[in-house]
């Protein structure tokens, strides 16, 4: 039996089992739903059981568990580790939701005319991890397994993945492996196979601006003391010039430079504008000078206000000047730029742009490195020959905004570089409402992965 023809006699089954795997609001961020996490990891591993991979344990962190399988078919034959996360983003604005985020639906779009599966976590990461799992459950019952496998199934991606790096650190043993296979990010289309080769690091912070020791009457006050929204709307404000290049001293230092001949490589990408923003329903774009809406979102460093309260934001009016303001920043960062050295540069920064009337406190969340993914090694060259197989042409290598910290550390620990091998689609949207995953993308990632570790065998003989 050929993957293709497995996807063909299971699909019911295969999309019945992802919307059970859905259902469970593993939210990593909330404390709230602990206990649901919980059971999303031994969700993941009875899952890998009944695939028929033959060790499989859950480790317990000082968070959320790590899901571990492994199936040795011969200690001769190349090993391949599949990274994964089964936690997921919150699914607020709950009401933005067509349909309940934990309760699947399959509804057709005009990207996904074969039908989509609306939940939270569909893309990211549950149903990419999923594909992993039945292409095993594949390549196990019928024989044609021609490498070992192992299964590192993580709970905190969307928080930071804190635990998983002192997991990797302290198993070097464990995860000994040729290669890491990695399905968290996306393709060009599903007529435009690609296969991500850079991504960005990431900054999270979050500041704090006090004024006066209480709220105070505006019409009693204002004008003679400072507003703490104010005060930081206006430092906001200065950390971007007219030009939308980032003003902190330092943070270019060491960004790394793309070359012409990349640049150019990396326009062959299909991309019309004018859809872009259409799809977006906007009337222009907005970034950096000198780069284009692709390059800006993939090769050059960012920064992002991704929340910012403050005051009095209840119905109707209230004339409050108010004690505090908050804000949480991202900064998006490429290869070369440390990313506890950039939020070092970020603090020191912003408390010395503060006026003397406010107090200012930063503390930085989690944050992680950049990297940039060769395509002359075996694993690439595996993965590039079987997405031709299936899609009938050859992925083109892209470069993403999006940032996976943990794949540095893979490299730095167990040095071991990675294929980032997704099949979802930018419009998916992820962490957003509404998110979804084609069911021609899913089906598409359990026919290709088989022929991956088919390819990857023959080229590291």
């Amino acid at each position: 039996m050929t993957s293709t023809k497995f996807v063909e006699e299971n699909k019911d089954r295969l999309i019945e089992e992802l919307k059970e795997f859905l259902k469970i609001k593993s939210v990593s961020a909330d404390p709230a739903f602990a206990g649901d996490v919980q059971a999303c990891a031994g969700f993941v591993e009875n899952s890998l059981k009944k695939a028929g991979v033959a060790h499989t344990e859950i480790c317990e962190t000082d968070g959320h568990p790590i899901v571990y399988g492994e199936h040795i078919v011969d200690e001769k034959l190349p090993t391949v580790l599949v990274y994964g996360h089964y936690d997921v983003q919150p699914a607020d604005p709950v009401e933005l939701w067509d349909s309940d985020p934990f309760d699947p639906v399959i509804r057709s779009t005009e990207t996904h005319p074969e039908g989509a599966i609306f939940a939270r976590g569909a893309c990211d990461d549950k149903g990419q991890v999923f594909m992993h799992v039945k292409a095993a459950e594949f390549m196990i019952k019928e024989g044609k397994l021609p490498c070992n496998l192992k299964f590192m199934i993580e709970g905190e991606e969307e928080v930071g993945s804190t635990n998983l790096g002192i997991f990797v650190k302290e198993n070097v043993e464990k995860l000994k492996a040729d290669v890491i296979l990695v399905s968290d990010t996306s393709i060009i289309a599903n007529d435009v196979p690609s296969i991500t080769v850079g991504l960005r690091g990431l900054s999270y912070m979050e500041v704090e601006v006090t004024g006066p020791n209480r709220d105070l009457h505006s019409g009693i006050y204002g004008g003679a003391v400072a507003n703490p929204i104010n005060i930081l709307c206006k430092m906001i404000a200065s950390l971007q010039d007219d030009r939308n290049k980032i003003t902190i001293p330092g943070f270019y230092d060491k960004v790394m430079d793309v070359s012409a001949e990349e640049r150019a490589e990396m326009g062959r990408a299909p991309f019309d504008l004018e859809d872009y923003k259409s799809d977006l329903n906007i009337d222009d774009v907005h970034g950096e000078e000198g780069y284009t809406t692709n390059e800006r979102a993939s090769i050059r460093p960012t920064l992002d206000v991704n929340g910012i309260w403050g005051g009095y934001t209840g119905e109707g009016a209230k004339t409050v000047l108010p004690s505090k303001a908050y804000a949480k920043i991202s900064m998006r960062l490429v290869p070369n730029q440390e990313w506890e050295e950039v939020s070092k540069l970020f603090q020191e920064h912003f408390e010395r742009i503060a006026p003397k009337s406010v107090k200012v406190k930063v503390t930085p969340h989690h944050g992680g490195q950049g990297a940039v993914i060769p395509t002359n090694f075996a694993a690439y060259q595996a993965a590039s020959k079987a997405m031709e197989t299936t899609f009938g042409k050859k992925p083109i290598p892209e470069r993403s905004g999006g940032s996976i910290p943990i794949i540095a550390l893979f490299e730095e620990v167990l040095g071991l570089k990675s294929v980032l091998f997704g099949f979802g689609l930018a419009s998916d949207l992820i962490h957003s409402p509404n998110e979804h995953y084609g069911l021609f993308n899913y089906f598409k990632g359990i026919e290709t992965i088989p022929l991956f570790y088919e390819n990857y065998a023959q080229l590291k003989e």
